[in-house]
């Protein structure tokens, strides 16, 4: 029944669609830009020192640029960003070798110009469809999230092998400015809103409330956690001795999120959906692979199983973020949440990295299991999804 509401909305699938296009060339940079500073230097770690600025960036004007959507709409800022995205990647591809020392600077810039595509439409959601339909619509959207996690490092590395880092770099850049076009074109209108139409909430007003910060705080640690993994898979399959492994299990783990999401796209919904249960959940998907270490089959079972808990809580925090949030603040909200995920990520791998060197990499998923359980507590006071707040509490500050 959700999907069948959601499919009968008008313009659902051409956004839907259109923003999976202008995504992909942002998760299809990551492998040849981090091969094209490889090459330059020898060493990956000034690869790593290229995409670390480039979440400096990303950081720090992604919240800037959802702003200013919210305030003189998404349109504008997506021409202007994508256009500027796709000047920056010309100019890295283009750099002389010699020059690889400049690479740092172009890709803080490049992460700056980051076109805020997912962020505009969880904002736009809401234009499009309402009711049950809203929450399959959001549960999709963090399903699809799954597809392009798989396919778009793929192409990324597959230009670098059949070509180099430098064709997949310019590839991504003539990719991004033909699609973002068609998705500027796909934007709905506005919300007919009421007399509080015009009232602007500050940053502090947005961020500082009892249910949007627990929120946004909670994804951080969920991201923080996920990318700790991704590095403890890595270490896994290379103390095995069979890397392929890493990019195997990144595929189980992903298709157990993407199954996830399906099926709770399709279900109907209870009456009352509380989010900090399918956060509990996500918990003891991380605790159970702790467990599953010993070997390659068990901890493959053990992440598809993981997985299966992700796609649907995202999608339900997606939700809650969306429907506590004013329309005139909704993009803002949903660029502070990335902002939190570009931080939390970096903290992950960090923290990851040295708990493999130093414990081992079981602990990592223990960590995990640990922030996942941090997520949960500050989810537990999040009002369930039927309960509808007055516009007024939206805009209070706290409480």
């Amino acid at each position: 029944m959700g999907y069948r509401d959601l499919w009968r909305a008008g313009g659902v699938v051409p956004l839907l669609v259109s923003s999976l296009l202008a995504r992909l060339p942002m998760l299809a940079t990551t492998v040849p830009i981090a091969f094209l500073a490889k090459d330059a230097s020898g060493s990956f770690q000034w690869a790593g020192v290229v995409a670390s600025a480039y979440s400096v960036g990303t950081a720090i004007a992604g919240p800037l640029w959802s702003r200013t959507a919210d305030r003189r709409g998404p349109r504008g800022v997506l021409l202007v960003t994508g256009i500027g995205w796709s000047l920056a990647l010309l100019a890295i591809a283009l750099l002389p070798a010699g020059q690889y020392r400049l690479l740092p600077l172009l890709t803080v810039v490049a992460g700056a110009l980051v076109p805020p595509v997912s962020q505009t439409l969880r904002a736009a959601w809401p234009r499009v469809v309402d009711g049950p339909a809203l929450r399959t619509a959001y549960s999709v959207d963090a399903t699809t999230q799954e597809l392009l996690f798989m396919v778009g490092p793929m192409l990324g590395a597959t230009v670098v092998s059949i070509a180099n880092p430098r064709l997949g770099v310019l590839l991504a850049a003539a990719m991004s400015a033909v699609f973002i076009w068609w998705y500027v074109l796909r934007q709905p209108r506005p919300l007919e809103h009421g007399p509080r139409a015009h009232t602007r909430l500050t940053t502090r007003q947005l961020l500082w409330h009892r249910h949007r910060l627990p929120l946004i705080l909670a994804f951080g640690l969920w991201i923080m956690s996920f990318n700790g993994i991704s590095l403890a898979i890595v270490a896994f399959a290379d103390d095995h001795g069979q890397r392929l492994l890493a990019g195997v299990f990144e595929t189980v783990w992903a298709f157990g999120s993407l199954v996830g999401g399906v099926i709770a796209g399709a279900l109907p919904g209870r009456g009352t959906s509380h989010l900090w249960r399918r956060a509990a959940l996500v918990a003891v998907g991380m605790l159970l692979c702790v467990f599953a270490t010993w070997s390659s089959v068990s901890l493959g079972i053990a992440l598809a199983v993981s997985g299966l808990t992700l796609a649907p809580a995202i999608g339900a925090l997606y939700g809650r973020l969306g429907a506590l949030t004013p329309d005139v603040a909704k993009t803002e909200a949903f660029g502070w949440m990335s902002g939190a995920a570009t931080g939390g990520g970096a903290i992950g791998a960090a923290v990851a990295g040295a708990i493999i060197d130093g414990f081992g990499v079981r602990y990592v998923w223990l960590l995990a299991a640990v922030l996942a359980v941090l997520a949960t507590v500050l989810l537990l006071r999040v009002p369930p999804e039927v309960e509808e707040l007055p516009a007024a509490d939206l805009l209070r500050e706290t409480a």
